[in-house]
């Protein structure tokens, strides 16, 4: 008996069979992105459910294709079973492919079972139609699809495995490539085993009274297109709303995380910091154990931010931090508070050494270069060491007084450490209220400037000034430069101050000029926390220009240690000042870095010798005298002129001269005067030095 095959209905087993591939890759990329056992359960019930229908359907639509000149009809409790064998063997399937390792032994009994299984399904399905006699098959065809049925399932598991991860580029154009090909295996084993099925003639279906055929059809297709669908549409929702929850959960870590630390350099934050102190204080306050604190910030670390910029600063604070958690044991904390502010917590310390030892090895370890860039760069700690119970029983208390013994520490030399004491909050709070005077001082009139005279050594005349800033304040006083410059340099006022000494220098300037007085140069400082703003120069001539003065009027100067914290950046400033009219000069030198090749960069007009040179001329006699000699002939090799500062007893401006020494300055000659003061010598320009005493501040 010869059947004939409906070309949709072949047409539509093929798709059937390529969209239950599909769905069977997607949901092994499902399936292998869970990780609880319920849920993976579930998947893997639910994903069989759907692909096992999805096969099963397909074969009965190509059955369905297959017509003979008899009614037919299909056994409903065989054609049950044979839904069955297709999801046990869609179960089967699904747990292998998305399994972590996929083996050949593995895949060689797998593919045999599920190729096996299929052709179950498939003769148990034409053994519902219940042919009488039966249906005789070609052994070879049987064997043939069986063959194809085992290959199949080979190729279609080790495709769905290759293609479980979600992570892969191009996943779904590969996805939609491997279930075509899978859906062409499938079809081809059924096609195969329909043709080694020989219907006998005169044979009878014993089923035909059963399963409405056109029903069956057109139920499975429906439902079949229904499952399958659904069950991708699942699949994604599934997926994106794992993929959401999971990001929301990975985004509450990570703000969990920034609320404990910090982003720069993974130590612990002030919030966590305060917590961890609490809970040592309650222990300490029931076990009597000693915990210390030690504070510190970092020295110059505001011109090397400033000057070298944000990215350099930050490396150098990420150095510090990981140099900072090997100098302390397990179970001690490490914070940072901000900025350039450190904290230690030593817990369980049994003597006060113990929190000294540390101390010095941060300040030891420190004392190494910090490469950033191929650039050199040297900074070191100030430490205040607080403990408990001595220093303060609150949180607030100890890093109070630990910040109070760090700036201890700062006055001190800095570089160094100190224990707190109890006066150390007087000058803790001496240091706030002067911080308080210097915001008013610019607005209120505060500032005043006095202007030290400087001499020619072989004649003793006039040959300059030198600016000097002071604070009078209404409550504290008058104030040190001692006192107060330090201060705003670290907390960045002295940027406007600085301004303010320039313009009004500039205009004090022009007031002796009013009152027909010969006028000399004005000397003024600039600090290094002014040196490292990028516009430095440009505001500075604006202010010059403001005033009415020109360049040739001011010269600036510049401590040799700042001049040597960047040397190619100083010398390219330095170079602009000059080129701008401006003179520069190098203070205090012989106390940093002391170079003929620094200096030969720099190419300044003046050079001025540190005072611990200068008094070296009466302690150390010939000595003294010989390194004063070599700095002046260094400097005159350089076509620089000299100036002594500090100068203060006759020996020493004698000493001076006999060397050379172009001008000197000190107290000897002339304190800082005011500027009416000043006007008195700038109205005698014949007199010398040696004819001007000293006239009070």
């Amino acid at each position: 008996m010869h059947g004939t095959y409906n070309f949709w209905l072949v047409a539509l087993s093929l798709v059937v069979a390529t969209l239950a591939s599909y769905t069977a890759l997607d949901l092994s990329g499902r399936i292998a992105q869970l990780l609880g056992s319920r849920q993976r359960q579930a998947w893997l019930a639910g994903g069989a459910m759907a692909m096992g229908v999805g096969i099963w359907s397909m074969h009965f639509i190509g059955v369905l294709a297959f017509s003979l000149p008899i009614p037919l009809g299909y056994d409903f409790g065989i054609t049950a079973c044979s839904l069955l064998i297709a999801i046990a063997v869609s179960y089967f399937a699904l747990r292998v492919i998305t399994r972590t390792t996929l083996g050949m032994p593995r895949l060689a009994c797998a593919s045999v079972l599920m190729g096996l299984g299929i052709a179950g399904m498939h003769y148990t399905g034409d053994a519902a139609m219940r042919m009488q006699p039966g249906i005789v098959y070609d052994p070879a065809l049987v064997a043939a699809s069986i063959v194809i049925a085992i290959v199949a399932s080979g190729a279609a598991l080790f495709m769905a495995h290759t293609l479980r991860t979600e992570d892969q580029r191009h996943v779904v154009p590969k996805r939609m490539a491997a279930s075509l090909v899978m859906g062409l295996a499938i079809t081809g084993m059924h096609y195969t085993a329909n043709a080694a099925a020989n219907f006998l003639p005169g044979a009878i279906c014993g089923a035909a009274g059963g399963v409405d055929l056109r029903w069956l059809g057109t139920t499975i297709s429906i439902f079949t297109f229904a499952i399958l669908i659904v069950t991708l549409m699942l699949s994604r929702f599934d997926a994106r709303t794992a993929s959401l929850v999971q990001s929301v959960s990975q985004l509450n870590s990570r703000i969990v995380y920034m609320a404990a630390f910090d982003s720069l350099t993974d130590l612990p934050n002030r919030r966590t910091l305060t917590e961890h102190i609490e809970r040592a204080i309650e222990l300490g306050k029931h076990g009597k154990n000693l915990f210390a604190i030690l504070f510190m910030d970092l020295d110059g670390f505001k011109t090397i931010n400033d000057s070298l910029g944000h990215t350099v600063g930050d490396q150098v604070l990420s150095t510090f931090a990981r140099r900072l958690v090997d100098c302390v044991e397990a179970g001690d904390t490490v914070a940072r508070l901000g900025g350039d502010e450190f904290v230690i917590l030593m817990r369980h310390i049994g003597l006060p050494e113990d929190a000294q030892r540390v101390a010095e090895s941060v300040l030891e370890r420190m004392r190494e270069t910090i490469w950033v860039d191929e650039r050199p760069l040297q900074v070191a700690p100030s430490i205040g060491i607080a403990l408990f119970p001595r220093d303060g029983d609150t949180v607030e208390a100890l890093l109070k007084n630990a910040d109070a013994a760090m700036y201890a520490a700062k006055r001190a030399g800095r570089g160094t450490s100190r224990f707190f004491e109890s006066d150390m909050n007087e000058a803790a709070n001496r240091t706030l209220l002067i911080q308080q005077a210097l915001h008013e001082a610019l607005d209120k009139g505060y500032f005043s400037l006095r202007f030290q005279p400087k001499f020619y050594g072989r004649d003793g005349a006039l040959s300059g000034a030198e600016a000097l800033l002071r604070l009078n304040h209404p409550t504290l006083g008058q104030l040190s430069p001692v006192e107060f410059i330090s201060i705003a340099e670290r907390n960045g006022q002295i940027v406007p101050i600085g301004y303010w000494v320039v313009g009004e220098a500039c205009r004090q300037i022009r007031r002796w000029e009013a009152a027909g007085l010969t006028t000399t140069k004005v000397a003024i400082n600039l600090s290094p926390r002014q040196l490292a703003q990028p516009d430095l120069l440009a505001t500075i001539q604006d202010i010059v220009r403001a005033e009415r003065m020109g360049p040739e009027r001011i010269m600036f100067e510049i401590t040799e240690t700042a001049a040597m914290h960047d040397v190619r950046r100083m010398a390219e400033m330095v170079h602009a000042f000059q080129k701008s009219g401006f003179e520069v000069a190098i203070d205090d030198f012989g106390t940093g870095y002391s170079s003929l090749a620094y200096l030969q960069r720099f190419r300044v007009r003046q050079l001025k010798i540190d005072r611990f040179f200068v008094d070296g001329l009466d302690t150390h006699d010939n000595e003294g005298a010989a390194i004063v000699s070599a700095i002046i002939d260094l400097a005159h090799s350089l076509g620089m002129n000299v100036v002594a500062e500090g100068v203060e007893t006759v020996s020493q401006r004698e000493k001076l001269e006999a060397l050379r020494c172009d001008q000197l300055q000190g107290y000897l000659l002339g304190v800082p005067l005011e500027p009416d003061a000043f006007a008195a010598l700038l109205g005698k320009p014949g007199e010398g030095a040696r004819h001007a005493a000293p006239v009070s501040a």
